[in-house]
């Protein structure tokens, strides 16, 4: 699996809730429908006030985010409980989310469906940051690396959720331990 990513941040600020990563009104599209997969993830992070977020996370047309990376501040995916936050994301190419804190619920439905990796860091690097500078983020030694500066930031290691998120979430998981059967 994967465990170096680099590439641009989208960089948002607190209490960013799942109304914001995926207004409700796209909550009718199935991300288990290929088509509708993708199409969900245009609309990641519509729902952030334009007047604070000038830049667009996916832009009008597109269907892909030019950011595998967000850097968020403190409880990041609040709100109502919505699986299809995380998938949105993930759909739109993000590949992780660094953030001060996170709602646990949102934290959950990252690993549960294997979507993206949610790594706290207790630093806030959404201060730190601005949409379009490039980081590496290094999922074997819990460290973001900001490519202007060189500063190496600490955030706490993924645990027993990196496993999950890398076998593509939890049913995948069970499968591949012998938890589950595997399907015919």
């Amino acid at each position: 699996m994967q465990s170096v990513f680099t590439g641009p941040v989208f960089v948002v600020r607190d209490n960013i809730d799942t109304d914001q990563i995926i207004p409700a009104q796209f909550l009718n599209l199935i991300p288990t429908i290929a088509e509708e997969y993708e199409k969900l993830g245009s609309y990641a992070l519509w729902g952030l006030p334009e007047g604070q977020y000038t830049t667009r996370y996916v832009k009008e047309g597109q269907l892909d985010s030019e950011y595998p990376i967000v850097i968020g501040g403190r409880n990041f995916g609040c709100g109502s409980s919505r699986e299809h936050a995380p998938i949105a994301l993930g759909s739109a190419g993000c590949q992780l989310v660094v953030a001060e804190s996170f709602a646990r619920i949102f934290f959950r439905n990252c690993v549960a469906t294997g979507e993206l990796y949610p790594c706290e860091c207790p630093e806030r690097l959404c201060d730190l940051l601005q949409t379009g500078d490039r980081v590496t983020v290094d999922l074997d030694q819990a460290t973001v690396t900001v490519e202007k500066t060189g500063k190496v930031y600490s955030f706490k290691p993924l645990g027993e959720v990196r496993p999950v998120v890398d076998a593509g979430g939890l049913f995948n998981y069970a499968r591949q331990t012998g938890m589950m059967p595997n399907r015919a």
